[in-house]
């Protein structure tokens, strides 16, 4: 098919609309049918895969082509579809009764039906290794972003396959960065690389926030046309939201000129906006299953909301920080307007919410500066291109040469963050950020002039993708989105101090009160509708609290309780959680480094979800109150233990001792109405409190259908890391491995970036992975190896060929089996040792200390 592209479509990638392509590639078929049901129209290749020409489909009822069981399946998915959007998906279905299995995608395009289909893979590439639960619990697990990243990719090529998966973030401008990568062996890396606008624009980039998923399963294939092209009304078919859609020409030139194969690209979407995407390379034709992409679509997702929450939280957690700067400011200002003349206590006050190294102020003509600034003429006309330009609100920009073209950027810092502090005429707070020279490495030079190709006035996708350093200069470190965030808190802080300055004191008191009165009133508007329970505790906590401080500080204990409740018995999806792991975190949240001053004992016992809230702000306030005025105030300890009773109850006892004399006291405050009255009042349980002198005693009764109990021991947070013996901390820093290669031929997924993470905490220098015979030989040929590290059973095989070919090339060889040596015959054990499951880095320095002795001690 010819395309026709315009000056404005000049893209290197797909674009919108999509219904101009008008085909689809040919690993499937399309049917498209009326609300009645009749065919409009078919892909030309219908008769390839059902044995009717589209010719003959065309004007036929659907019911001609699809037999009844898989027609009526498909209007139970229609009845279920919300949105423009919607996909519905169907797995191994037929067309004809014993006809050959097919998977379904189903969607409405301009109120038209849309069926696309491809044959089910029987089998053929096997079943994923790993759950979704499974998967996340690793991307949880990592305390970094770029671990995370770097996690998410590798989870990604194992569930797809392909050769190379990235990470791919976008930044406001639309360039694109490689933050995380997943590679085979021997391909090279474009992990850090930067990729121009252009290569991905706004048109695809606007599709990828509709269509999640998006295959190309082989860049040489043919596409097949759609018939007709028009319907009765002259309209093009839209094929946004296809699974089958082919794509344009020039998208394939730019893969070819990558020398990709196959691609695959998951849309990573936060707060209905494009983040990134993974994007996959693969560098032969592969196609994974239906149900296999579907999986991955639903990876991408969880992927994003993991990664939407954790920038929420530590958005909110610098908010809160700053919003607490903020009123002290205010509080300051408040009481000492000359304060605002002072340029060295407002950067002071202000650099731990958004780090800057010089501040301006300019108030009624007067300015004032410190750290690195413009000039002072400079600064006034300065603040004359913001009244011009800022429109009264928070403007920041890494590039002051870029917004004021007038000012010469030697001595003077790179970029600013403006706050408005007045109405009009318009007072600001500037922060100023030093220039920061780094280099930017480009997979081309972004630089390079258009080409025309050789089909007339339109362009050609570049040809070069070797790396090109960029030396940038006249740029600071961006102002984040949170940071602006908090300068518009800050600017209404401020303005609020400027408002009370310039009126009578009497009349600017009662305008602040009102405005007090309507911030508050507000919050607790909100508060009300986001979390009622919250709103709760925030009446209940006023009415005992003596002042605000103490107000405040109940309730956030309260809240951060109920969070961490809240975290442990989501972490699992809702399922019983540890009430052993419950007061742990609680101790540890308020007593830190002191936390085993409370002993426990008790067998295991998971609480239900519904009673496990409620446990935790019980615990919360024995907890609070004992290290405020019980023995965990002075030297004391509490001896928290639990059984169950006749009836199957968890009873819980609570005894504090060698603290301060304890006596009842004279008013019940919230907290003590919570450890009193919630387990009773809740859960229908029991509660006896008494004030013995010599240290408080509670206890609780849970009733059974809320507990499960286990025998003996169990780990307390089963999602947290283990802490790393002395044994094992020894070993990782003799870094026995140190520049080694490592062959780790492995079939289960975990169980191998397990075994890799000890490896490389030993100092390996690179471990390759292999999940079955055949890659691992295909390793060994291309590559030399200082170690080789085999799963000796590989599902229906052995590793015992690759022990082979390693052997004849003198390669060290350790087998390790989770069956034992009785498993392995002889003359394969001959010479080998062999490491038993599960990996640890005691095991593997043991096992190593015999084949390498000298190194290891």
């Amino acid at each position: 098919m010819t395309e026709t592209f315009d000056r404005v479509d000049l893209t290197n990638c797909d674009r919108e609309p999509i219904h101009r392509l008008g085909a689809i590639q040919p690993f499937g078929f399309l049917l498209v049918v009326s609300s009645d049901w009749f065919v409009v129209r078919a892909s030309t290749n219908l008769e390839q895969f059902v044995g009717i020409p589209y010719q003959d489909a065309l004007g036929q009822l659907a019911s001609t082509i699809i037999h009844a069981p898989t027609l009526h399946a498909l209007r139970n998915r229609l009845t279920v579809m919300r949105g423009p959007d919607m996909v519905e998906r169907l797995f191994g279905v037929t067309f004809s009764e014993k006809g050959p299995l097919f998977d379904i995608a189903i969607h409405l395009s301009d109120g038209q039906i849309v069926i696309e289909a491809e044959p089910s893979q029987d089998g053929s590439q096997g079943g994923t290794t790993m759950s979704i639960r499974s998967m996340m619990a690793r991307l949880d697990q990592a305390e970094t972003l770029e671990a995370f990243f770097r996690e998410g990719a590798r989870q990604a090529r194992a569930l797809t396959g392909f050769d190379r998966v990235m990470v791919y973030r976008f930044d406001e401008s639309g360039s694109g960065e490689v933050v995380a990568e997943a590679a085979r062996a021997g391909i090279g890396s474009f992990l850090g690389l930067h990729y121009p606008a252009s290569d991905i624009p706004a048109q695809a980039r606007t599709l990828y926030t509709r269509n999640l998923f998006r295959i190309i399963a082989d860049i040489n294939a043919v596409n097949i046309p759609v018939e007709p092209e028009l319907d009765e009304v002259g309209r093009p078919l839209d094929l946004s939201m296809s699974i089958l859609r082919s794509v344009s020409p020039i998208h394939i030139e730019y893969l070819k000129n990558m020398g990709v194969g196959a691609s695959l690209s998951i849309s990573i979407v936060l707060d209905g906006k494009l983040w990134g995407l993974f994007a996959c390379h693969h560098y032969s034709a592969r196609l994974p299953s239906f149900e296999r992409r579907t999986t991955a679509e639903l990876f991408g997702q969880m992927f994003a909301s993991r990664l939407e929450s954790r920038e929420r939280r530590l958005a909110l957690e610098f908010e809160t920080k700053a919003r607490r700067i903020a009123d002290r400011l205010l509080t300051s200002v408040a009481d000492n307007a000359s304060l605002l003349d002072d340029p060295a206590w407002l950067i002071e006050a202000l650099s731990d919410a958004v780090p800057a190294d010089g501040i301006g102020v300019w108030i009624n003509g007067r300015s004032a500066l410190s750290g690195l600034t413009p000039s002072q003429g400079q600064f006034a006309e300065l603040v004359k291109v913001l009244n011009r330009n800022a429109a009264g609100r928070v403007f920041a920009t890494d590039h002051i040469a870029g917004f004021w073209p007038e000012i010469d950027p030697a001595g003077v810092a790179a970029g600013l963050l403006a706050i408005p502090i007045s109405r009009s005429p318009r007072d600001y707070v500037v922060l100023f950020r030093q220039e920061i020279v780094r280099t930017v490495r480009w997979a081309g030079d972004p630089h390079k002039p258009v080409e025309y190709g050789p089909n007339g006035p339109r362009l050609t996708p570049r040809k070069s993708f070797e790396t090109w350093s960029e030396l940038v200069r006249g740029r600071s470190q961006p102002f984040t989105a949170a940071e602006r965030r908090v300068a518009e808190t800050i600017r209404v802080t401020l303005i609020e101090v400027v408002l009370r300055l310039t009126d009578e004191a009497n009349a600017v008191r009662i305008q602040a009160n009102e405005r007090q009165e309507v911030l508050i009133a507000e919050l607790n508007h909100r508060v009300r509708n986001i979390l009622s329970l919250i709103n709760g505790l925030i009446r209940q906590s006023r009415g005992n609290a003596d002042n605000i401080s103490e107000f405040v500080e109940h309730l956030e204990g309260r809240v951060q309780a109920l969070s961490r409740a809240h975290d442990q018995i989501t972490r699992d999806h809702w399922a019983p959680a540890s009430l052993r792991a419950l007061l742990q975190a609680e101790a540890a949240a308020y007593l830190g480094n002191n936390a085993a001053r409370i002993l426990i004992d008790g067998d295991e016992a998971l609480l239900a979800p519904q009673a496990f809230s409620t446990t935790a702000l019980v615990l919360h306030e024995l907890v609070t109150n004992s290290a405020k005025y019980g023995s965990l105030s002075d030297s004391g300890t509490v001896k928290t233990s639990w059984e169950k009773d006749e009836n199957g109850n968890l009873v819980i006892d609570w005894q504090e001792s060698d603290g301060p004399p304890v006596k009842e006291p004279t008013r019940q405050g919230f907290g003590t109405t919570i450890i009193r009255r919630s387990i009773p009042y809740d859960l229908g349980g029991k509660a006896e409190v008494h004030y013995d002198p010599a240290g408080l005693r509670a206890q609780f009764s849970i009733p059974a259908k809320y507990v499960t109990f286990a025998e003996g021991p169990v780990s307390l947070l089963p999602s947290a890391p283990e802490e790393m013996t002395a044994e094992a901390r020894a070993q990782v820093a003799l870094k026995p491995l140190a520049g080694i290669r490592i062959l780790l031929v492995e079939d289960n997924l975990i169980i191998a970036m397990d075994g890799e993470d000890i490896f490389l905490q030993l100092g390996a220098a690179e471990v390759a992975l292999a999940p079955s015979v055949a890659l691992a030989l295909d390793l060994v040929e291309k590559h030399e190896f200082d170690l080789a590290v085999l799963d000796f059973h590989l599902g229906e095989e052995t590793s015992a060929p690759v022990a082979d070919r390693l052997r004849a090339k003198g390669t060290p060889i350790i087998f390790a089996t989770g069956y034992g040596e009785t498993t392995m015959h002889a003359s394969q054990m001959s010479g080998v040792d062999l490491l038993q499951k599960p990996y640890t880095i005691e095991s593997v320095a043991s096992t190593l200390a015999r084949i390498m002795p000298a190194k290891v001690s």
